[in-house]
C-alpha cells in the first residue's frame, strides 16, 4: 500500500510541480504564494522518494511510512490549498506545521525503528 501511495504522491508532485510552474502564473501574480506551491510540491516530491524508500527497506516500520503519508497529505495539501483560495481554506493554516511535524516523526520514525522483518 505504502509503495503506491509513494508512487501516487511523486506523480502527482510532478503534476503539481509543472502546474505551479507554467498554470498557475497565470492566476497568481504573488511570488510569496508561487514559492509557497514551489516548496509544497519539493516537499511531497522528496518525501514520496523517502515513502518508497521506507516501504522497500524498512517494510515492517507502519509508523514511519504512516507518519511520511499523513505529512504530506498535511503539510503540502494545506498549502496547495492556501494558495489557491486563502479566504476559503484560512482554518487550514494550523495544519501546515502539524504535517511538517509529522513528516519529522517519520524521520525519527525512520531513524530509530526496526529496519528488519519481524520474524
Amino acid at each position: 500500500m505504502f509503495w503506491t501511495i509513494g508512487c501516487l504522491y511523486g506523480a502527482t508532485s510532478v503534476v503539481f510541480g509543472a502546474f505551479g510552474a507554467h498554470g498557475l502564473k497565470k492566476r497568481i501574480a504573488d511570488p510569496a504564494k508561487l514559492n509557497n506551491w514551489a516548496t509544497a510540491a519539493h516537499y511531497q516530491l522528496v518525501h514520496s522518494g523517502v515513502l518508497l524508500l521506507t516501504a522497500s527497506v524498512a517494510p515492517k516500520n507502519k509508523v514511519a511510512a504512516s507518519l511520511f503519508t499523513i505529512g504530506m497529505t498535511m503539510f503540502s495539501g494545506s498549502i496547495y490549498l492556501l494558495v489557491l483560495d486563502p479566504q476559503r481554506f484560512k482554518f487550514l493554516g494550523p495544519v501546515t506545521p502539524l504535517g511538517g511535524l509529522c513528516l519529522i516523526g517519520g524521520w525519527a520514525a525512520l531513524a530509530f525503528g526496526s529496519r528488519l522483518p519481524i520474524r
